[in-house]
């Protein structure tokens, strides 16, 4: 509850506006799953969500689809199925299938399934000494903790070499799962070409003390969920495939040193659910030097990495932009490589200094029992300023020692953007069907708050969603607000940094299917 034990929650009343959904017949019927897509991207499918209580997904599209189309593939957990249209269909005849779809009954996206690519820069591949771990000061950290293999860090990517000789320790016996090409093993199909997951994974957490090679940021264990083919692309399904599966093995944080493809529905529902279950989640600016991230670092629930040298300057390929919330080494990072590449090599990009942060945060866990929302506040208060702007570094240069010496909840290292303290209120509703809605406004605890989390848990056999306002007194909803969670279910997060408080948080829980009791829970961290 909240700090004076007084509830911050207002009911506002609206009148909602209401109309009759359309639920035209289908003109023809969809073929069953076909199974062994290939891996890389799928230019010509597309992604269809069904809202929760309207049956298997499947069949709903089915019912609904304006033209015959061929399924190729289905995640239940998700709630979406992969269309593939014809390739040699015009742009505007897939638009109007997308149109006419998401206006039936029951579907609540229709999306292109696009592509991601591995954020890397590559440098000449050449041995040298690393900084990486000097200069976040994890050789320090490490006379406090070298980590523990009971933190997992799941590094979703291209295939890695988990048996190399310099990982093998730290993988898991069980390594993950390979979505692109639908099997149980995400070793690299051509260890000369594949080898981004395999550098990454050792960035993270290169065995630490063992006489060979390099050393990662701590001793946590990996496992590798392999959603990019061997150029280093992959479609937005087989990622948001690989974030629901790292999440339900235990996860406790999920790099992914990837982007592009701009913002899907498919993708911010799979870093919901990881969310939603206690996984912290680093993303990677992205290589292109614009001034903003790409997705998934743009969505709410993951942490934005942009990228320095070891002069601790911008990195000249790395994204920024107000999204970015920690920067870390990511210019001639040394680190594993297949063993037919030479087994170290150096290389550039965001998909570099992700994994430093991802590394870092799995070795303060080893140190602190943390939720993901407190891990985050956490590293962003123990950051290092490193003299450039908010939109280039967020708050700082991450830090190991800091992470591992500082005790949570009680200020850090010079950054900023964390919390010293919190508090917490919930209120419960119901909702009767499709039109109904209820509005609430929250009071600030603190005049400026480093985040807020506003989380909605509601009936598993029904759809509602999350919409909030801030420097507003105007109401959020469907057709207007500043953030949003609005996956095919009614498990909705929404993070906000740094948010907006002349005016109190507008907070819209909506019906967009079916009925039920709900509860809206808000933490606000100082």
């Amino acid at each position: 509850m909240a700090d004076d034990n007084t509830s911050r929650f207002d009911r506002r009343t609206f009148l909602k506006a209401t109309g009759a959904v359309g639920a035209a017949a289908a003109l023809s019927g969809v073929t069953a799953a076909t199974p062994g897509r290939n891996p890389g991207p799928k230019e010509d499918e597309i992604l269809v969500g069904v809202s929760a209580g309207h049956g298997d997904i499947e069949q709903a599209v089915m019912q609904n689809a304006p033209m015959d189309v061929n399924v190729v593939h289905k995640n239940e957990h998700l709630r979406y199925v992969a269309v593939e249209l014809p390739s040699a269909m015009p742009d505007s005849a897939r638009q109007s299938f997308i149109d006419a779809i998401e206006q039936r009954e029951g579907i609540k996206y229709a999306e292109e399934n696009s592509t991601h690519e591995a954020l890397l820069t590559p440098d000449d591949p050449k041995f040298g000494q690393q900084y990486a771990p000097q200069m976040v000061n994890s050789d320090s950290a490490w006379d406090t903790t070298l980590g523990s293999s009971d933190v997992t860090i799941a590094v979703i990517d291209t295939g890695a070499q988990y048996d190399h000789p310099d990982l093998a320790a730290n993988y898991k016996s069980n390594p993950g799962k390979d979505f692109a090409d639908s099997d149980s093993d995400p070793y690299p199909d051509v260890p000369q070409d594949e080898y981004h997951a395999t550098h990454v994974s050792g960035i993270a957490a290169g065995v630490i003390d063992n006489g060979t090679g390099v050393a990662g940021q701590g001793n946590s264990s990996l496992i590798n969920g392999r959603a990019l083919d061997e150029g280093g692309s992959g479609s937005t399904s087989d990622i948001a495939d690989a974030i629901r599966w790292a999440a339900d093995q235990g996860a406790d944080v999920i790099n992914m040193s990837l982007g592009g493809g701009g913002y899907t529905s498919t993708m911010k529902n799979a870093v919901t659910y990881a969310s939603n279950n206690g996984v912290f989640i680093a993303c990677a600016a992205g290589n292109d030097g614009s001034g903003s991230v790409s997705y998934p670092a743009g969505y709410s629930e993951c942490l934005a990495v942009s990228a320095i040298d070891s002069n601790g300057n911008l990195a000249s390929f790395s994204q920024y932009g107000s999204k970015v919330e920690l920067c870390a080494p990511g210019v001639d990072i040394l680190s594993t490589t297949t063993e037919t590449r030479g087994s170290y090599e150096k290389l550039s990009g965001t998909s570099m200094a992700t994994p430093v942060v991802s590394g870092v945060a799995g070795l303060t866990l080893s140190q602190w029992d943390l939720t993901n929302s407190e891990l985050r506040s956490h590293l962003k208060n123990t950051a290092v300023d490193m003299g450039l702007s908010s939109d280039e570094q967020g708050s700082g240069r991450v830090d190991a020692y800091n992470a591992v010496t500082t005790q949570p909840g009680s200020g850090g290292g010079g950054g900023g953007g964390g919390g010293s303290d919190s508090t917490t209120d919930s209120v419960s509703g119901s909702l009767s069907d499709y039109s109904d809605y209820d509005d609430y406004t929250w009071s600030w605890e603190y005049s400026s708050p480093s985040q807020i989390v506003v989380e909605l848990d509601g009936p598993s056999s029904a759809d509602f969603d999350l919409y909030l306002n801030t420097g507003t007194t105007s109401a959020a909803s469907p057709s207007s607000y500043d953030y949003s969670s609005t996956t095919t279910n009614s498990q909705e997060t929404v993070t906000i940094d740094s948010p907006d408080t002349s005016t109190d948080l507008q907070i819209d829980v909506d019906s967009y299917s079916g009925s039920g009791s709900y509860t809206v829970t808000i933490t606000e961290y100082q």
